[in-house]
């Protein structure tokens, strides 16, 4: 038994050292024999390609514009001028939205949902409304696509406005 432990406890040496040369450039975590079982972590990533030509590097992905956010009377003369528009929330309800110049609003579920009234006023970043028995919620809003706007509360995206 002795011997068959020792061949089993050369062959886990004979593997480590193996390992340990291959991955010479490499950080080893953890090296852990347990019975004919050998684990070994390593932290590094395989051995990185040789360099491309210059002719064939490709530039850098550019990252995409962050969308800017409407100025307050840009909202107002785009969306608060008495026209219906529709908004779809992210769970895929829809109204059609009116807000009137004196600021009143008006949505109207297109398939299921609630109807409501309340006003609205423009802040600092965008606008503010108030649906009747409700509180204040502000809003920004940020153009999305062809004749869309996301309206954000936050970093969270409300609804989508079409036109």
């Amino acid at each position: 038994m002795r011997a068959i432990a020792a061949r089993v406890s050369d062959r886990k040496v004979l593997i480590a050292k193996c390992l340990v040369e291959h991955f010479s450039a490499r950080t080893i975590l953890a090296v852990a024999a347990s019975s004919m079982l050998l684990t070994v972590s390593v932290l590094a990533a395989p051995p990185a390609a040789p360099p491309a030509a210059p002719s064939a590097a490709k530039p850098p992905a550019a990252k995409p514009a962050a969308t800017p956010k409407l100025a307050p009377a840009d909202i107002q003369s785009t969306f608060f001028d008495g026209k219906p528009f529709t908004a779809t929330t992210p769970s895929s309800l829809k109204f059609k939205m009116t807000f009137t110049a004196d600021g009143k609003m008006k949505r109207q579920p297109i398939g299921t949902g609630n109807r409501g009234e309340g006003t609205w006023k423009l802040s600092e970043k965008g606008f503010c409304t108030t649906w009747k028995g409700g509180k204040d919620s502000c809003f920004t809003v940020a153009a999305a696509g062809d004749n869309k706007w996301s309206v954000l509360k936050g970093s969270t995206i409300m609804a989508t406005w079409s036109k």
